[in-house]
């Protein structure tokens, strides 16, 4: 049976931050949540969230959102193949099947590209299979190092890379498919880092390929999934990133948009085929708008439940929709 292990220990304090890193929101939804979502639309329920700065914060999050994960906690930051032991007995518990390995502050990894990675895990037979991404300027990211023959040989980090591995445009997204036998036989080989004492789990994939087992990256078609965030200046991009990935599905459904300008509409909003989406409108999570709508400028809605062919030109969340059966209904203050 597969698994999922989400690394989610960061401070986040160049982000300066009052809560853990993968609590930080885009569209006024934590990354921890984009990412969980995306593992449970994968039909993944063996789930397990490694914790480490504001471990309660996250756990609480966890369970008032109904997030049915285990947790281990790690009490010193000493990397990603670090994070990875400390849930040993998680992935022991798990050692028949295969493990998603994932960073909890990656909110646009989806789960068309973890599906498509684990079909080539699984068609392959691959010991780990990497989600790769192109980057145009991959600074900052672990390059796929791979050889005349086009197979991968290793991952080499940004700052023990040499010149021509700089130059590789293709970069490791931090997400990973393991045969969980394979991870376990292997974590313990790691070593740490001659230039900042970390384990990474990126280093597993020389001694897997060094040890005869097979070893592939399956490139994303959209670079974002490798995207996280470490400033506030990143986070912001990823905000407006995501209004855009939000806008295109819901144009792509059927709803109509004319400016999107001074328009917020939550990821986790339901708005049916033929609604209308004015300016200066906010549509927060749990909103469900019906068919043929038209929602009007200055309306803000937050878990309110719109009915079909409802017209709203002026809206205040203290009001109530769920006996509404007017085809119009318009407020003014």
């Amino acid at each position: 049976m597969n698994s999922c292990l989400i690394l989610a220990a960061g401070n986040g304090s160049r982000m300066r931050l009052k809560c853990p890193k993968v609590l930080a929101q885009v569209l006024n939804v934590p990354m921890l949540s984009w990412v969980l979502d995306s593992v449970i639309d994968c039909g993944i329920n063996n789930r397990c969230v490694v914790t480490g700065y504001g471990s309660a914060k996250v756990k609480k999050f966890l369970k008032s959102n109904n997030y049915n994960c285990e947790t281990v906690f790690q009490a010193e930051r000493k990397g990603t193949a670090h994070a990875v032991m400390v849930a040993h007995d998680f992935l022991k518990k798990n050692i028949s099947g295969d493990v998603l390995i994932l960073g909890g502050d990656s909110p646009f990894i989806d789960s068309d590209t973890i599906m498509l990675a684990y079909k080539n895990h699984k068609k392959n037979k691959n010991a780990a299979t990497i989600v790769s991404a192109n980057f145009e300027n991959p600074f900052g990211y672990g390059r796929i190092v791979r050889n005349k023959s086009g197979n991968v040989c290793s991952i080499v980090e940004e700052r023990e890379a040499d010149d021509a591995q700089r130059k590789i445009t293709e970069i490791n997204s931090g997400a990973y498919w393991f045969n969980v036998k394979n991870l376990l036989e292997t974590i313990g080989c790691i070593n740490a880092s001659s230039l900042s004492g970390e384990l990474y789990l990126t280093s597993i994939i020389s001694i897997f390929i060094k040890n005869g087992l097979k070893v592939d990256a399956c490139c994303a078609s959209d670079y974002t999934v490798a995207l996280g965030a470490n400033t506030p200046e990143q986070l912001e991009t990823l905000n407006i990133i995501a209004k855009s990935k939000v806008f295109k599905g819901l144009i792509a459904r059927g709803i109509n948009i004319p400016c999107c300008d001074n328009v917020f509409i939550s990821k986790n909003a339901e708005i049916g085929e033929g609604t209308t989406i004015l300016s200066n409108v906010t549509i927060n999570s749990c909103t469900k708008i019906g068919k043929n709508c038209t929602i009007g400028p200055g309306t803000v809605l937050s878990g309110e439940n719109i009915p079909d062919n409802t017209h709203l030109i002026f809206y205040n969340s203290n009001n109530n929709f769920n006996n509404i059966k007017s085809k119009e209904v318009k407020y003014a203050f």
